[in-house]
Order: C-alpha cells, then structure tokens, then sequence
C-alpha cells in the first residue's frame, strides 16, 4: 500500500502537468569520493527544471525554492557544468542536516515536480509500493535511471523503424487487452525479426533489451483501448474510480510479468532446466533449478540446486526469498533495481542471497567487500557448471 507522500506527490504532478524522476546514484550521493556531488539532472529535458539552455565551454546557475515531503525547505541551486570535460547539471546546495544525499538514500527514488518557474516540490521514495504507485498513476516508467511525466506528451522509446512498426500492427490488431505472454512473445517476435543478431547480445543486454521494448508496446495497446473509457461520460463518481482503479491495477501487474516472461525466454534459450512457480516447495519460489522434483529428491546434491526469486525492484522485498526452498540455504535473486545502499547489500550477503542484476546496472551499486554483484551472464555460467550442461 502506498503512502499519503506518494498520493500527494502524484497529485502535485497532476496538478504542475510534469514532474522529473530519477533513481538515487551513487555518484549523487557523493559516496564514490568524486567532486560530482548533487542529483545530477538529464540535460535532455534541461527546459523542466531551469531556463538556462545547456552551452558548451561556460557554468551557469539558476536558484530554485524546493519544498520536500515532510515541509523541509532548501534554497538550493541548478547548476550546468559545461567547462573542460564536463557537459551536465546538478542539483546541489540542501544545507548540512539534509536526509537525502548519503549511502541509505542509493536506490531511491528521486522526484522533482516544477510548480513555478523557481520553485519546486520534491519528494524521495524508499519503498517499492510508493515508487510502483508513482509510476502507475502518471502513466510513465523510468527507462534506466531517469523518467519524465508530461501531461499530453508520449514518452514511447524512439525505436527502430522496423520494431515501431510491428508494434503499431501489433496494436491495431487487438480488441482486448492480451494476455502478459502475449505481450512478451509479441515484443520478442519483434526483436528477433528487427534486430540483428539479437540472440548473439549478450544475455544481460538481452533481458534489458526485451524488457523496456516490452513496456513501449504496452503503452501503444494501452493508448489504443483506453482512450475510448477515459473519453466518455462517466454516470458517477464510482464508474470513474472503478475504471481508473482498472488501468491503474493493469499497469501495476505489467512489470513483473514481463520481467519474469522475458526471464524465462533468456533461461530456455541458454537450455537451462528450470520449474516456474512450483506448488509442492515450501514458500513458492519464482524458479527452481533444475526441476521441483530434483528439490523434492533428497537424494539430490544441494550444490545443484538453484532457488532462484525474480523482482523488479528488491530495495524492500528482498526478504521474500528467504522462506522459499529452505533445503537450499543459499538464494539467488534476479533484479532490475537501479542500485541500493552498501548496508542493504551486507545485509543479504549475510542472509546467504546472491544478488544478479544486469551488467548495465552494475554501476548504480556501491562496492561491497561482503556482496560481489553477478550479471545475468555469470549466473547463467554458473548454473551450466553446476548442473553440467
């Protein structure tokens, strides 16, 4: 369940027509010991949060008000760097005692909402059912660290042609919403047809490829049957609730079953063995390596056994896979979390949990001596060794 902070924030969105949102950095919060201290901001949507046009060779500074969740204010700057090697803005100047730039912040969710021209609302969002909701509720989703809402404006991914238009058949071909298999097959139908030698990326790029193409697919359909329920004259107050709540839970179970659909295309295509969701272990584990009948074979070498959890995001929840398959004592979970705090990653190492996340992401992680992060690609090597593939 989300929290008044994320209802307010969403309807401040509603309310400006945009807001900016970004996953915490490391390097934002100036834990990698670099000078690039600040949030940093996208230059590509400059015009969101300052006048002042991006130019090569000059630094330049907007001073903004910002109001923050709890109605702590920060007279705090826009600064763009364009001198010598740099080319980005930064977000700084919050005073000594501000919450939001340190090693525990790594991982949230950042969102800045312009109200006036110099003054913003801003919130921060640590768990999983408010940076969900957020999403949901603006219609927009972050594409790698950082998103944009604009009222009336399409953030579709500028894809390929060829991928753009076989998703634009693809949409004008349903009149009911598909199922979440569809979608996934739809979109990998696309790739495989679009791209090059896509089955020869590697396999993290693979899964993060199908993922966000997914998504932008999504939106085309959803766009298509959804704009005749919201055009019409709702009878009542409830009808418009009722079907708000209907696209909004939608959306909610979109991520995740594409996330684990596109999982399992990478697991079947690396010919690794695998039962989904297995009824007969104890917890109910995402994926058991290499079936639930080797899990249930106590004749069965433990060291041969993966029980594997998949979430999009773990910064919370990560715990779940905790009281899946106790025959195994060491688990492993499968993420598209951009980043979390050095502490959250002692605390699963010490939980015996593996932590896999997309080569791409790796950058968003703090170094831990206690939890060295996989790619899908090592997880993958590690399987086919143990289970001898």
């Amino acid at each position: 369940m989300s929290s008044p902070y994320c209802e307010r924030a969403v309807n401040d969105a509603f309310e400006s027509g945009r807001a900016l949102f970004k996953f915490i950095s490391r390097n934002d919060a100036g834990v990698t010991g670099s000078h690039q201290y600040g949030f940093y901001l996208p230059k590509k949507v400059w015009k969101l949060f300052t006048p002042l046009a991006p130019v090569k060779g000059c630094n330049h500074k907007h001073p903004v008000e910002i109001i923050w969740q709890s109605g702590y204010k920060t007279s705090s700057v826009v600064t763009w760097y364009g001198k010598g090697t740099r080319s980005e803005y930064r977000l700084t100047g919050f005073g000594r005692d501000f919450p939001f730039l340190n090693s525990d912040a790594v991982g949230s969710l950042l969102v800045l909402i312009p109200m006036e021209l110099s003054k913003f609302h801003a919130y921060v969002f640590d768990l999983e059912d408010d940076i969900q909701e957020f999403q949901v509720s603006l219609g927009a989703e972050i594409s790698g660290t950082w998103g944009v809402y604009e009222f009336g404006q399409d953030h579709i991914e500028n894809m390929e042609e060829c991928i753009d238009r076989r998703f634009r058949n693809f949409a004008a071909s349903v009149d009911n919403f598909p199922s979440g298999q569809c979608f996934s097959d739809a979109t990998r139908e696309a790739l495989l047809e679009c791209i090059k030698d896509y089955l020869k990326y590697p396999v993290d790029k693979q899964l993060v490829k199908a993922v966000e193409s997914e998504y932008a697919l999504f939106k085309l359909v959803e766009r298509r049957l959804c704009e005749p329920q919201i055009q019409r004259l709702f009878a009542s107050v409830d009808d418009f609730i009722k079907t708000a709540a209907s696209i909004m839970n939608r959306r909610k179970s979109r991520a995740g079953r594409s996330f684990e659909n596109q999982m399992e295309f990478v697991l079947k295509n690396e010919g690794i063995p695998f039962d989904i969701r297995p009824t007969k272990i104890d917890g109910k584990p995402d994926i058991v390596i290499p079936s639930a009948n080797a899990y249930n074979d106590e004749s069965y070498p433990v060291e041969k056994l993966f029980v594997v959890g998949l979430k999009t995001t773990c910064k919370d929840r990560w715990r779940q896979v905790l009281n899946e398959g106790k025959r195994v004592p060491q688990k492993h979970l499968i993420t598209m979390q951009r980043g979390i705090s050095s502490n959250q990653l002692g605390e699963m190492a010490k939980a015996n949990v593996s932590l896999i996340v997309p080569e791409i992401f790796h950058k968003h992680y703090p170094k831990s001596d206690e939890m060295k992060l996989k790619t899908i690609k090592a997880f993958v090597s590690d399987v086919k060794r143990a289970i001898i593939i």
